[in-house]
């Protein structure tokens, strides 16, 4: 299994830039409808996860199908 380096690049570099963006937005938006901070923290770090592998998935499946490009 070949990879196109360079979109397997582009998603090392913008996959965490997402996934900390997904969490000021929703640690923003969830400390408004919590009184405590412990669960929007815990919220936003799950969709941080999430979004992190999410885009190491897509970069991953993108870089294997543009392999000959």
């Amino acid at each position: 299994m070949q990879f196109n380096p360079i979109s397997l690049e582009i998603g090392l570099l913008f996959s965490p830039l997402a996934a900390a963006t997904a969490f000021l937005i929703t640690y923003g938006e969830y400390t408004r409808h919590y009184t405590d901070k412990k669960k929007p923290l815990k919220i936003a770090t799950e969709t941080a996860m999430f979004t992190l592998v999410i885009f190491g998935i897509i970069s991953l499946v993108m870089s294997v199908l543009l392999q000959g490009i």
